[in-house]
């Protein structure tokens, strides 16, 4: 992480102990600070945005700090609302993380108010990155799995399937298939192809 925005006094601490919850191997891409006037009875917080997850360093007033982690793949929504002076920035993952502990119990979504506008920008990009990126991964895999389950139909040398049980199995994976197009998670090539597959096996 090289940003210049991040070098101002009284940073060193917070950046330090980011630094020292981050996992062999893991890279800070970008940070954003919560600006003091948005910070007047606690203590700024600190988004990080790292290669692998989206860190919320909540610094205590007395010393120490708490970390939630937000995995990429739990991501579900995240949303910049950019003003003259900050930015708000709002978080909404699934059960899997502990993003509930820095909100109501049983909270899902957080916003961090009164971030500092490019850093914020800067975050948000990078969770939208990792969004889609795996978006796309769960298409992807998705469509694996529809693609093994549609192969293996018994058919006979005529070319009519084996019983009413081979039919019933292939108009539920051309279902499946048609609901995965409906879904938009395959392009109409990829139904086509795997809907003559089924059709042909």
């Amino acid at each position: 992480m090289n940003d210049t925005s991040m070098n101002e006094a009284g940073l060193e601490r917070p950046l330090a102990q980011l630094r020292s919850v981050l996992i062999p191997g893991e890279s800070v891409e970008a940070c954003a600070i919560q600006m003091r006037l948005f910070a007047l009875l606690h203590r700024r917080l600190l988004i990080a945005a790292s290669s692998g997850r989206l860190i919320v360093l909540n610094r205590k007033l007395l010393g120490g700090f708490d970390v939630a982690t937000i995995r990429w793949q739990d991501l579900e929504e995240v949303t910049l609302r950019v003003g003259m002076l900050s930015a708000d920035l709002a978080i909404r993952a699934g059960k899997a993380t502990d993003l509930a502990s820095l909100g109501a119990s049983g909270s899902q979504k957080v916003e961090f108010r009164g971030l500092r506008r490019d850093q914020a920008q800067a975050v948000y990009r990078i969770c939208q990155s990792q969004d889609q990126a795996w978006r796309e991964k769960r298409r992807v895999r998705e469509l694996e799995e529809l693609r093994a389950r549609s192969g293996g139909i018994q058919v006979s040398p005529g070319g009519a399937a084996l019983g009413g049980a081979g039919t019933d199995d292939a108009v539920r994976r051309l279902q499946e298939a048609k609901q995965l197009l409906d879904a938009r998670l395959i392009t109409d090539a990829e139904y086509e192809a795997i809907k003559a597959k089924i059709i042909s096996s």
